[in-house]
């Protein structure tokens, strides 16, 4: 069966949500994370939007409706894998 353009792209970007419901993006890292046309990935999210299933939250990020809750915001910080080896590699030698 062939699927339009557009309904490959609603299909990509939504299972992309649907499976890591906290994702916040904005359109371009949507547009790069897929390989979709850029105009294509734009209806698709206004799309998203229009459905209530996405909202444009702060910084223009694309995000479930709770997802801009500042009470439910968790901040977390870790340093890249790569430096942590380097570093104890430093420390060793």
């Amino acid at each position: 069966m062939n699927t339009s353009p557009y309904q490959q792209a609603l299909t990509r970007i939504r299972a992309g949500y649907v499976e890591m419901p906290g994702m916040r993006l904005t359109a371009g890292q949507v547009q790069r994370l897929s390989g979709i046309d850029v105009a294509i990935c734009r209806l698709v999210l206004d799309d998203l939007v229009r459905s209530k299933f996405r909202h444009v939250a702060h910084a223009g990020r694309y995000a479930r409706g709770t997802d801009d809750d500042p009470s439910r915001l968790r901040t977390a910080k870790a340093e890249p894998y790569a430096r942590a080896s380097l570093d104890l590699s430093r420390r060793a030698g």
